[in-house]
């Protein structure tokens, strides 16, 4: 798998961590040791939250279990023709409250893209693959997965080992490469809002 440093260039010093980690959707189909799941579940448990409260809950398959045609079968045609060789598939959902006092969590969804972040990141220290997806059936998600209500179905993602990019449907391989980012100048501004 390619690191992202190789073609990717910061315009202000980072770790290498930041520019390496990227979204390959080529997969061994290998598995991933429970262990590491559990190491990369580890990293998302010390993300930052409101009140401590942690909101996120992670729901998760492995592929060749009794659970991974349920978590398969939600994913768009588009994401399924990558994600097959995936080692495990993950729904990241957030409650909508705070623990303590039941009021709303304004900042749930924040709190639970810092569990993601941290996830990928591990992931990406260990060498494994990981993509996240907004791609699949969110109702389909909540009813089949028995998410109550309070909880916010918030994305997927898919997990597993590198994998050969020729083994990608043509139309996807192209885009096989680590991505850039818009300039800071334009997702920044000191002050009001001026973009």
């Amino acid at each position: 798998m390619l690191d992202g440093s190789e073609r990717r260039k910061a315009d202000h010093p980072v770790d290498e961590l930041f520019l390496d980690r990227w979204s390959p959707r080529a997969l061994s189909g290998e598995p991933v040791s429970e262990e590491d799941l559990l190491t990369l579940f580890e990293a998302a448990r010390w993300a930052p939250s409101s009140y401590n409260n942690q909101p996120w809950r992670i729901l998760y398959a492995r592929r060749d279990t009794e659970h991974w045609p349920t978590f398969f079968g939600l994913l768009v045609e588009g994401n399924q023709a990558w994600a097959a060789d995936a080692a495990a598939l993950l729904v990241f959902v957030s409650k909508e409250t705070f623990d303590f006092n039941g009021k709303p969590y304004p900042t749930h969804s924040f709190d639970t893209g810092a569990a993601w972040e941290n996830l990928a990141l591990q992931a990406t220290l260990k060498g494994l693959v990981t993509h996240g997806m907004q791609g699949f059936d969110y109702e389909r998600a909540r009813a089949e997965l028995r998410i109550p209500d309070g909880f916010r179905v918030e994305a997927m993602a898919a997990v597993g080992h590198p994998g050969d990019p020729a083994r990608l449907p043509e139309r996807l391989r192209a885009r096989e490469v680590p991505s850039d980012r818009k300039p800071l100048s334009e997702t920044i501004c000191e002050g009001p809002f001026s973009f």
